[in-house]
């Protein structure tokens, strides 16, 4: 085919190339991922040099918020390489020995679903870290009412420097496994669309 016959007319290749002003926002997400890097190298930092003076517990919300860091970093990273993939060029990675396995056959179907159980993924650790925190929700006042100052005020006096108080209620637990329910829900059902309309022109061909 001649290069004349590939060109296209000024507006269609002003509206196809206008896919590039994409690149800065994939960009800005790698610069994302320095700070998600930096953060993850903190978090550990932290958990080396003060390993001493830390329960098991928080050692445990520790090495799962250091879990969360890198699975976020992952849904970063799903969403540069198979984003940049689907919607701006092809990367032109077929020969690559480090290409990922799910970027050969990725669209934005296949992205969607993917970015679907990644956010449950990340969820799920919320939801743990978040059980874990409630382990003593009935014996210690909530964080920021008047019962949480005295009690701090009365752990000082006593010379303890541990945790006075709890982050979350029983309300907050609830909401978030609701809310976590939803997702594994909207991820079923992305999922199940997306078999539904697969399928569909499978089904015509062989009419």
């Amino acid at each position: 085919m001649s290069n004349d016959s590939q060109r296209l007319n000024p507006l269609p290749a002003l509206i196809f190339s206008s896919r590039w002003l994409q690149l800065p926002l994939y960009l800005g997400l790698i610069v994302a991922q320095g700070v998600y890097v930096f953060l993850f190298l903190k978090e550990l930092s932290h958990l080396v040099t003060d390993i001493r003076i830390l329960d098991e517990q928080e050692v445990m919300l520790l090495v799962l918020g250091l879990i969360d860091v890198v699975m976020i970093s992952n849904l970063l990273m799903m969403v540069i390489v198979g984003g940049y993939e689907t919607f701006v060029s092809r990367m032109r990675l077929e020969r690559h020995p480090d290409q990922p396995e799910w970027l050969s056959h990725v669209n934005a179907s296949v992205l969607k679903v993917k970015l679907a159980m990644a956010i449950i993924g990340i969820s799920s650790i919320h939801l743990l870290k978040t059980f874990i925190e409630a382990g003593s929700l009935d014996g210690m006042p909530l964080c920021g009412t008047p019962a949480a100052f005295v009690s701090a005020r009365d752990a000082l006096a006593a010379g303890y420097a541990g945790v006075t108080c709890n982050k979350v209620s029983a309300t907050g637990v609830m909401w978030q496994t609701i809310i976590h329910t939803i997702f594994i829900l909207s991820a079923l059902g992305i999922a199940w669309t997306d078999k539904v309309m697969s399928a569909t022109p499978g089904k015509r061909a062989a009419h």
